[in-house]
Protein backbone atom coordinates (compact mmCIF):
# COMPACT_ATOMS: atom_id res chain seq x y z
CA UNK A 1 0.00 0.00 0.00
CA UNK A 2 1.36 3.41 -0.96
CA UNK A 3 2.26 5.85 1.80
CA UNK A 4 3.02 8.66 -0.67
CA UNK A 5 0.20 10.65 -2.22
CA UNK A 6 -0.04 11.37 -5.93
CA UNK A 7 -1.53 14.74 -5.05
CA UNK A 8 0.57 17.65 -3.84
CA UNK A 9 -0.07 20.00 -0.96
CA UNK A 10 0.74 23.69 -1.27
CA UNK A 11 4.12 22.96 0.36
CA UNK A 12 5.06 20.52 -2.41
CA UNK A 13 4.92 22.96 -5.33
CA UNK A 14 8.09 22.82 -7.42
CA UNK A 15 10.13 25.89 -8.36
CA UNK A 16 9.36 25.06 -12.00
CA UNK A 17 5.64 25.19 -11.22
CA UNK A 18 6.02 28.53 -9.46
CA UNK A 19 7.65 29.96 -12.60
CA UNK A 20 5.11 28.29 -14.92
CA UNK A 21 1.81 27.90 -12.99
CA UNK A 22 0.25 26.05 -15.95
CA UNK A 23 2.39 23.06 -14.93
CA UNK A 24 0.77 22.81 -11.50
CA UNK A 25 -0.89 19.41 -11.21
CA UNK A 26 0.06 18.37 -14.74
CA UNK A 27 3.40 16.71 -14.02
CA UNK A 28 3.07 13.00 -13.14
CA UNK A 29 4.66 13.37 -9.72
CA UNK A 30 4.69 11.67 -6.37
CA UNK A 31 6.46 13.57 -3.61
CA UNK A 32 9.72 11.85 -2.62
CA UNK A 33 11.70 15.03 -1.94
CA UNK A 34 11.90 17.82 0.60
CA UNK A 35 12.81 20.88 -1.41
CA UNK A 36 14.56 23.22 -1.75
CA UNK A 37 17.84 21.66 -0.71
CA UNK A 38 20.03 24.17 1.07
CA UNK A 39 23.10 25.96 -0.22
CA UNK A 40 26.03 27.17 1.84
CA UNK A 41 29.58 28.33 1.49
CA UNK A 42 32.50 25.90 1.70
CA UNK A 43 34.72 28.43 3.46
CA UNK A 44 37.36 26.07 4.84
CA UNK A 45 37.70 24.06 1.64
CA UNK A 46 37.76 27.25 -0.40
CA UNK A 47 40.53 28.65 1.79
CA UNK A 48 42.51 25.42 1.38
CA UNK A 49 42.15 25.66 -2.41
CA UNK A 50 42.74 29.41 -2.60
CA UNK A 51 39.22 30.08 -3.93
CA UNK A 52 37.17 32.92 -2.44
CA UNK A 53 33.67 31.86 -3.48
CA UNK A 54 33.16 28.09 -3.23
CA UNK A 55 29.65 26.85 -2.51
CA UNK A 56 27.73 23.58 -2.24
CA UNK A 57 24.19 22.55 -3.18
CA UNK A 58 23.11 19.93 -0.63
CA UNK A 59 21.20 17.43 -2.72
CA UNK A 60 22.55 14.82 -0.32
CA UNK A 61 19.57 15.97 1.79
CA UNK A 62 17.01 15.89 -1.04
CA UNK A 63 14.69 13.18 0.30
CA UNK A 64 13.11 11.80 3.43
CA UNK A 65 13.94 8.12 2.86
CA UNK A 66 16.92 8.56 0.53
CA UNK A 67 18.78 11.62 -0.71
CA UNK A 68 21.12 12.47 -3.55
CA UNK A 69 20.19 13.26 -7.13
CA UNK A 70 17.89 10.25 -7.66
CA UNK A 71 14.70 11.30 -5.80
CA UNK A 72 14.29 14.39 -8.01
CA UNK A 73 14.06 12.12 -11.07
CA UNK A 74 12.25 9.21 -9.48
CA UNK A 75 9.34 11.20 -8.14
CA UNK A 76 8.41 11.96 -11.76
CA UNK A 77 9.21 8.51 -13.15
CA UNK A 78 7.37 6.63 -10.40
CA UNK A 79 4.54 9.12 -10.71
CA UNK A 80 4.20 8.22 -14.38
CA UNK A 81 4.35 4.50 -13.56
CA UNK A 82 1.40 4.92 -11.20
CA UNK A 83 -0.46 7.13 -13.66
CA UNK A 84 -0.08 4.32 -16.23
CA UNK A 85 -1.43 1.85 -13.64
CA UNK A 86 1.75 -0.20 -13.59
CA UNK A 87 2.46 -2.55 -10.72
CA UNK A 88 6.18 -3.17 -11.35
CA UNK A 89 9.20 -1.09 -12.27
CA UNK A 90 12.40 -2.45 -13.83
CA UNK A 91 15.75 -0.69 -13.81
CA UNK A 92 19.49 -1.35 -14.12
CA UNK A 93 22.89 -0.49 -12.68
CA UNK A 94 26.07 -1.80 -11.11
CA UNK A 95 25.85 -4.03 -8.06
CA UNK A 96 26.49 -0.96 -5.90
CA UNK A 97 24.07 1.29 -7.78
CA UNK A 98 22.65 4.18 -5.79
CA UNK A 99 20.03 4.63 -8.50
CA UNK A 100 18.84 1.05 -8.03
CA UNK A 101 18.67 1.48 -4.27
CA UNK A 102 16.80 4.77 -4.56
CA UNK A 103 14.38 3.15 -7.03
CA UNK A 104 13.76 0.22 -4.67
CA UNK A 105 13.11 2.56 -1.75
CA UNK A 106 10.90 4.88 -3.79
CA UNK A 107 8.95 2.00 -5.36
CA UNK A 108 8.32 0.51 -1.95
CA UNK A 109 7.05 3.87 -0.69
CA UNK A 110 4.44 4.12 -3.45
CA UNK A 111 3.43 0.45 -3.49
CA UNK A 112 5.26 -0.74 -6.61
CA UNK A 113 7.26 -3.93 -7.08
CA UNK A 114 10.89 -3.30 -8.10
CA UNK A 115 13.12 -5.46 -10.31
CA UNK A 116 16.85 -4.65 -10.42
CA UNK A 117 19.18 -6.13 -13.06
CA UNK A 118 22.70 -5.54 -11.81
CA UNK A 119 26.15 -5.59 -13.42
CA UNK A 120 29.47 -6.43 -11.79
CA UNK A 121 31.67 -3.58 -10.55
CA UNK A 122 34.67 -3.43 -8.19
CA UNK A 123 33.55 -4.70 -4.78
CA UNK A 124 33.93 -2.44 -1.76
CA UNK A 125 32.23 -2.67 1.62
CA UNK A 126 29.97 0.15 0.42
CA UNK A 127 28.93 -1.95 -2.59
CA UNK A 128 28.14 -4.90 -0.33
CA UNK A 129 26.02 -2.71 1.90
CA UNK A 130 24.10 -1.37 -1.10
CA UNK A 131 23.24 -4.92 -2.17
CA UNK A 132 21.93 -5.74 1.31
CA UNK A 133 19.93 -2.50 1.35
CA UNK A 134 18.44 -3.33 -2.07
CA UNK A 135 17.19 -6.63 -0.69
CA UNK A 136 15.94 -5.04 2.54
CA UNK A 137 13.99 -2.51 0.45
CA UNK A 138 12.15 -5.37 -1.24
CA UNK A 139 13.89 -5.33 -4.62
CA UNK A 140 13.98 -8.51 -6.68
CA UNK A 141 17.64 -8.88 -7.65
CA UNK A 142 18.94 -10.31 -10.95
CA UNK A 143 22.60 -10.55 -11.94
CA UNK A 144 24.29 -10.16 -15.32
CA UNK A 145 28.06 -10.35 -15.82
CA UNK A 146 28.17 -8.22 -19.01
CA UNK A 147 26.12 -5.46 -20.64
CA UNK A 148 24.78 -7.80 -23.40
CA UNK A 149 23.73 -10.33 -20.75
CA UNK A 150 22.09 -7.54 -18.77
CA UNK A 151 20.00 -6.61 -21.81
CA UNK A 152 19.10 -10.26 -22.39
CA UNK A 153 18.08 -10.75 -18.76
CA UNK A 154 15.90 -7.63 -18.89
CA UNK A 155 14.20 -8.87 -22.05
CA UNK A 156 13.47 -12.23 -20.41
CA UNK A 157 11.95 -10.48 -17.40
CA UNK A 158 9.77 -8.37 -19.69
CA UNK A 159 8.71 -11.49 -21.61
CA UNK A 160 7.66 -13.27 -18.42
CA UNK A 161 5.74 -10.19 -17.29
CA UNK A 162 4.01 -9.93 -20.67
CA UNK A 163 2.82 -13.53 -20.31
CA UNK A 164 1.22 -12.46 -17.04
CA UNK A 165 -0.53 -9.61 -18.84
CA UNK A 166 1.51 -6.54 -17.96
CA UNK A 167 4.88 -5.12 -18.95
CA UNK A 168 6.85 -3.39 -16.18
CA UNK A 169 7.51 0.33 -16.31
CA UNK A 170 11.13 0.54 -17.46
CA UNK A 171 13.34 3.18 -15.84
CA UNK A 172 16.60 3.76 -17.74
CA UNK A 173 19.93 3.60 -15.94
CA UNK A 174 20.28 6.52 -13.56
CA UNK A 175 16.69 7.60 -14.22
CA UNK A 176 18.04 9.32 -17.31
CA UNK A 177 15.16 10.08 -19.65
CA UNK A 178 13.44 13.27 -20.80
CA UNK A 179 10.95 12.95 -17.93
CA UNK A 180 13.61 12.10 -15.34
CA UNK A 181 15.81 15.01 -16.45
CA UNK A 182 12.91 17.39 -15.72
CA UNK A 183 13.79 16.84 -12.06
CA UNK A 184 17.00 18.75 -12.68
CA UNK A 185 15.36 21.37 -14.86
CA UNK A 186 13.36 22.09 -11.72
CA UNK A 187 16.58 22.04 -9.65
CA UNK A 188 18.00 24.85 -11.80
CA UNK A 189 14.89 26.95 -11.16
CA UNK A 190 15.25 26.19 -7.46
CA UNK A 191 18.84 27.42 -7.61
CA UNK A 192 17.72 30.57 -9.43
CA UNK A 193 15.26 31.31 -6.60
CA UNK A 194 18.04 30.91 -4.03
CA UNK A 195 20.29 33.26 -6.00
CA UNK A 196 17.47 35.82 -6.25
CA UNK A 197 16.93 35.54 -2.48
CA UNK A 198 20.60 36.32 -1.86
CA UNK A 199 21.47 32.89 -0.46
CA UNK A 200 24.46 32.60 -2.80
CA UNK A 201 25.96 34.49 -5.75
CA UNK A 202 25.26 33.24 -9.24
CA UNK A 203 27.89 30.57 -9.92
CA UNK A 204 30.25 30.96 -12.81
CA UNK A 205 30.61 27.17 -12.87
CA UNK A 206 28.57 24.29 -11.45
CA UNK A 207 30.33 20.93 -11.02
CA UNK A 208 28.32 17.69 -10.99
CA UNK A 209 29.27 14.02 -11.30
CA UNK A 210 28.52 12.63 -14.76
CA UNK A 211 27.19 9.09 -15.14
CA UNK A 212 24.22 8.49 -17.40
CA UNK A 213 23.84 12.24 -17.92
CA UNK A 214 20.31 13.17 -16.81
CA UNK A 215 21.49 15.47 -14.03
CA UNK A 216 23.83 17.46 -16.27
CA UNK A 217 21.40 17.66 -19.21
CA UNK A 218 18.59 18.83 -16.94
CA UNK A 219 20.75 21.45 -15.24
CA UNK A 220 22.03 22.88 -18.51
CA UNK A 221 18.53 23.16 -19.94
CA UNK A 222 17.09 24.46 -16.68
CA UNK A 223 19.80 27.12 -16.35
CA UNK A 224 19.00 28.42 -19.84
CA UNK A 225 15.25 28.45 -19.18
CA UNK A 226 15.75 30.16 -15.81
CA UNK A 227 17.98 32.85 -17.31
CA UNK A 228 21.14 31.81 -15.47
CA UNK A 229 24.54 32.45 -16.99
CA UNK A 230 26.09 29.58 -15.00
CA UNK A 231 27.95 26.92 -16.95
CA UNK A 232 27.80 23.26 -15.94
CA UNK A 233 30.77 20.86 -15.96
CA UNK A 234 30.23 17.13 -15.54
CA UNK A 235 33.13 15.07 -14.21
CA UNK A 236 32.87 11.75 -16.03
CA UNK A 237 32.71 8.81 -13.61
CA UNK A 238 31.73 5.89 -15.86
CA UNK A 239 33.23 3.95 -18.75
CA UNK A 240 30.01 1.97 -19.33
CA UNK A 241 28.29 3.64 -22.30
CA UNK A 242 29.60 7.09 -21.32
CA UNK A 243 27.59 10.02 -22.70
CA UNK A 244 29.03 12.46 -25.24
CA UNK A 245 28.23 16.18 -25.44
CA UNK A 246 26.14 15.44 -28.55
CA UNK A 247 24.13 12.79 -26.70
CA UNK A 248 23.61 15.12 -23.75
CA UNK A 249 22.36 17.88 -26.04
CA UNK A 250 19.88 15.48 -27.66
CA UNK A 251 18.64 14.48 -24.22
CA UNK A 252 18.23 18.13 -23.20
CA UNK A 253 16.34 18.86 -26.42
CA UNK A 254 13.99 15.92 -25.82
CA UNK A 255 13.54 17.08 -22.24
CA UNK A 256 12.44 20.49 -23.49
CA UNK A 257 10.03 18.78 -25.89
CA UNK A 258 8.61 16.78 -22.97
CA UNK A 259 8.21 19.93 -20.88
CA UNK A 260 6.35 21.61 -23.71
CA UNK A 261 3.81 18.79 -23.68
CA UNK A 262 2.71 20.25 -20.35
CA UNK A 263 3.36 23.94 -21.15
CA UNK A 264 3.11 24.51 -24.90
CA UNK A 265 3.86 28.25 -24.70
CA UNK A 266 7.26 27.70 -23.07
CA UNK A 267 9.86 29.85 -24.79
CA UNK A 268 12.51 28.32 -27.02
CA UNK A 269 16.10 28.28 -25.82
CA UNK A 270 19.30 27.87 -27.76
CA UNK A 271 21.46 24.89 -26.79
CA UNK A 272 24.92 24.19 -28.17
CA UNK A 273 27.11 21.12 -27.91
CA UNK A 274 29.66 23.36 -26.17
CA UNK A 275 27.20 23.89 -23.30
CA UNK A 276 27.74 20.30 -22.18
CA UNK A 277 31.24 20.37 -20.72
CA UNK A 278 32.70 16.96 -19.84
CA UNK A 279 35.78 16.74 -17.62
CA UNK A 280 37.64 13.47 -18.19
CA UNK A 281 40.52 11.65 -16.56
CA UNK A 282 38.94 10.73 -13.21
CA UNK A 283 37.29 7.33 -13.77
CA UNK A 284 40.31 5.30 -12.71
CA UNK A 285 40.61 1.62 -13.56
CA UNK A 286 36.88 1.18 -14.25
CA UNK A 287 33.44 2.35 -13.23
CA UNK A 288 33.16 2.10 -9.46
CA UNK A 289 36.89 1.63 -8.89
CA UNK A 290 38.16 4.04 -6.19
CA UNK A 291 41.01 6.33 -7.20
CA UNK A 292 43.72 7.87 -5.07
CA UNK A 293 42.70 11.36 -6.21
CA UNK A 294 39.12 10.60 -5.25
CA UNK A 295 40.14 9.32 -1.82
CA UNK A 296 42.16 12.47 -1.16
CA UNK A 297 39.27 14.67 -2.24
CA UNK A 298 36.79 12.70 -0.13
CA UNK A 299 39.02 12.92 2.95
CA UNK A 300 39.63 16.63 2.42
CA UNK A 301 35.89 17.36 2.23
CA UNK A 302 35.18 15.36 5.38
CA UNK A 303 38.06 16.84 7.36
CA UNK A 304 37.39 20.46 6.43
CA UNK A 305 33.61 20.56 5.97
CA UNK A 306 32.31 17.46 7.74
CA UNK A 307 30.55 16.33 4.56
CA UNK A 308 30.69 12.72 3.42
CA UNK A 309 31.25 11.73 -0.21
CA UNK A 310 31.59 8.31 -1.87
CA UNK A 311 34.32 7.09 -4.20
CA UNK A 312 32.20 6.13 -7.24
CA UNK A 313 30.83 9.57 -8.21
CA UNK A 314 31.06 12.51 -5.83
CA UNK A 315 34.67 12.10 -4.69
CA UNK A 316 35.80 11.81 -8.32
CA UNK A 317 33.77 14.91 -9.15
CA UNK A 318 35.42 16.84 -6.33
CA UNK A 319 38.85 15.64 -7.46
CA UNK A 320 38.12 16.91 -10.96
CA UNK A 321 36.85 20.22 -9.61
CA UNK A 322 39.93 20.71 -7.43
CA UNK A 323 42.23 20.23 -10.42
CA UNK A 324 40.05 22.48 -12.61
CA UNK A 325 40.25 25.27 -10.03
CA UNK A 326 44.00 25.36 -10.56
CA UNK A 327 43.43 26.59 -14.13
CA UNK A 328 42.46 30.16 -15.10
CA UNK A 329 39.28 29.15 -16.97
CA UNK A 330 37.52 27.99 -13.81
CA UNK A 331 38.78 30.61 -11.35
CA UNK A 332 36.91 33.63 -12.68
CA UNK A 333 33.98 33.66 -10.26
CA UNK A 334 31.89 31.69 -7.77
CA UNK A 335 31.93 27.90 -8.12
CA UNK A 336 29.20 25.52 -6.94
CA UNK A 337 29.80 21.86 -6.08
CA UNK A 338 26.53 19.92 -6.46
CA UNK A 339 26.57 17.09 -3.92
CA UNK A 340 24.57 14.20 -5.42
CA UNK A 341 25.38 11.58 -2.75
CA UNK A 342 22.70 10.63 -0.22
CA UNK A 343 23.59 11.52 3.37
CA UNK A 344 20.44 9.79 4.63
CA UNK A 345 20.97 6.39 6.24
CA UNK A 346 18.54 4.18 4.36
CA UNK A 347 18.96 1.40 6.92
CA UNK A 348 17.18 3.55 9.50
CA UNK A 349 13.95 3.13 7.49
CA UNK A 350 14.49 -0.48 6.39
CA UNK A 351 15.25 -2.27 9.61
CA UNK A 352 18.00 -4.87 10.17
CA UNK A 353 20.00 -5.79 7.08
CA UNK A 354 19.78 -9.39 5.88
CA UNK A 355 22.53 -11.96 5.91
CA UNK A 356 24.09 -12.07 2.44
CA UNK A 357 23.00 -15.69 2.06
CA UNK A 358 19.41 -14.47 1.81
CA UNK A 359 20.28 -12.80 -1.50
CA UNK A 360 20.00 -14.77 -4.76
CA UNK A 361 22.96 -17.13 -5.13
CA UNK A 362 24.74 -15.23 -7.98
CA UNK A 363 25.36 -12.36 -5.55
CA UNK A 364 27.04 -14.48 -2.86
CA UNK A 365 30.36 -14.24 -4.72
CA UNK A 366 30.59 -10.55 -3.85
CA UNK A 367 30.61 -11.31 -0.11
CA UNK A 368 33.06 -14.22 0.05
CA UNK A 369 36.16 -12.61 -1.48
CA UNK A 370 38.36 -9.62 -0.68
CA UNK A 371 37.14 -6.09 -1.25
CA UNK A 372 38.76 -3.08 -2.90
CA UNK A 373 39.72 -0.39 -0.36
CA UNK A 374 37.25 2.49 -0.62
Amino acid sequence: MSDVSLRQSSDDVLALERRFPVLRGRLPRVCLTKLPTRVHRLARLGHELGVDHLWVKRDDESGTRYGGNKPRKLELLLGEALAERKHTVLTFGGIGTHHGLATAIGARAVGLRCLLVLLKQPVTEHVRRCLLLDYAAGAELHYASTVPLLAARALRLCGRALLRGELPYIIPTGGTSPLGALGYVNAAFELQEQIAAGELPEPEWIFVPLGSGGTLAGLVLGARLAGLRSRVAGVLATDILPPSPEKLMRLATKTLDRLRQYASDLRAVSLRVEDFRIVTGYIGAAYGAPTEAGRRARDLMEQLEGMRLETTYTAKCLAGMIDALRTPEYRGGPVLFWNTYSSIDAAAHLGPLPDYRQLPRPFHQFFTGATVPA
